[in-house]
């Protein structure tokens, strides 16, 4: 009897855990289906065009590309509010949007590529599309992953942005030498109509199957919630100083002598293994610690390494292997972060509407990024590196200090292990 009683009690929990391998699976199919087009557009097309005569004024247009991928939490709520098909509310947004982008790759074959406006026309299609599907796979991600699972399944969406760099970039490029254009463009296409199998796989359950909300989905909604005010407060706020260093960081290294293939090493492959690498480092973390304290670790980890590029600016730091230490070191921690942050964002998303929320709070940190890496240039021309990179120093402290205070002020009131 007691054999037959283990056998019993073994096979639900066997059950469950071929469920959560199959959830992962399907989590890394489509962030590596959303993720190779876009890597296709800013890493590969760009310098395809430039070798082909396309001046940089040109070239540089492209990346307004990236507006969808800031301002998708305006459609989000349409995304939580419309089933679309009755195979299911995420399914009935990822099937078709997957659909159209790999429909919108392959019509790139049919133009040249030094036609700028059929480029930006289809590469918008395709921005709008990716960025659709993102925001249904982050509800669904959001709803289907239990509390314990949400660092691996961010982990898993960490690594798929990296093998995405690879074959949306780098792999694209090999293509374009060896085959041409045309033929790369449709291999490409090809390659992002694989993932869609993903979707015949995804686990529907009681969890993911939106019920009537209590609520219509909506930015206000969002905003109503003190716990997700809070959250964003944080994610406006814990990456600020972030872009002024990541984007003069090449030019730095430029101007202290470093040849430029070992910037490519440092930005290109090396960056794809600290994706990879940091994700699932910070996934365990995560899992031990919780995504607060983790986020306090690595703050506090990236505050030092901006020290040392401020130091080193300033003359009080010499050599070059020191510089790139805190390069490779920071670039880790920024792949990290994204895994805490995102668990964290997952945490506090509404289960009425887990797409809104998280594309609010994901373009919060984005947006942020961005207006750092604006400024930055400027910044660097009026006053030196020393300057900004002691100014990155000083925010990135202060935000560290403001993320304690909100996560307490945010565990007092929710009471929740989420968000330890």
């Amino acid at each position: 009897m007691s054999g037959l009683a283990s056998e019993t009690i073994s096979r639900p929990a066997e059950r469950r855990d071929w469920q959560r391998l199959r959830l992962f699976a399907v989590l890394a199919g489509l962030y590596l289906a959303q993720g190779i087009p876009g890597y296709l557009l800013v890493a590969a097309v760009p310098p395809i065009m430039r070798e082909l005569g396309v001046s940089r004024t040109a070239i540089g247009m492209l990346a307004v590309l990236m507006i969808p991928l800031t301002v998708k939490f305006l459609w989000a709520p349409l995304v939580d509010r419309i089933r679309p098909m009755a195979i299911g509310h995420r399914r009935g947004w990822i099937l078709p949007t997957q659909i159209g982008t790999v429909i919108a790759i392959a019509a790139l074959a049919l133009v040249e590529p030094t036609n700028l406006k059929a480029i930006f026309a289809i590469g918008f299609a395709i921005a709008v599309l990716t960025s659709t599907q993102d925001i249904a796979t982050d509800g669904y991600a959001t709803l289907a992953l239990r509390q314990e699972d949400r660092a691996v399944g961010n982990a898993i969406q960490g690594g798929a942005v990296a093998l995405s760099v690879i074959v949306g970039g780098t792999v694209s490029l090999l293509l374009y030498g060896w085959v041409g254009w045309q033929a790369m463009v449709l291999t490409i296409a090809a390659v992002s109509a694989l993932p869609l199998i993903a979707i015949a796989f995804m686990p529907e359950d009681t969890a993911t199957k939106n019920a009537e909300p209590r609520a219509k989905p909506s930015i206000s909604s969002f905003l109503k919630r003190p716990e997700a005010v809070t959250v964003l407060m944080i994610a406006l706020t814990y990456r600020a100083s972030e872009g002024l260093v990541k984007s003069m960081e090449g030019s730095y290294l430029v101007d202290v002598g470093l040849p430029l293939s070992a910037i490519g090493y440092l930005s290109g492959i090396s960056a794809a293994t600290a994706d990879i690498a940091g994700s699932f480092i910070a996934a365990m973390l995560v899992r031990r610690s919780g995504a607060g304290r983790t986020l306090l670790l690595l703050g506090a980890l990236r505050t030092i390494c901006f020290l040392l590029f401020a130091l080193h600016a300033a003359g009080e730091i010499t050599g070059i292997w020191t510089l790139l230490g805190a390069a490779g070191f920071q670039t880790l921690i920024r792949y990290m972060e994204i895994v805490a942050l995102y668990s964290l964002f997952m945490a506090v998303s509404s289960k009425d509407q887990p797409g809104t929320d998280f594309t609010i709070l994901s373009c919060a940190q984005i947006i942020i990024y961005l207006i750092g890496s604006m400024m930055a240039g400027a910044i660097a021309d009026r006053i030196g590196y020393g300057a900004l990179f002691t100014l990155s120093t000083l925010v990135s402290g202060l935000a560290v200090v403001l993320t304690a205070h909100l996560l307490s002020r945010l565990s007092k009131k929710s009471a929740g292990a989420d968000f330890a």
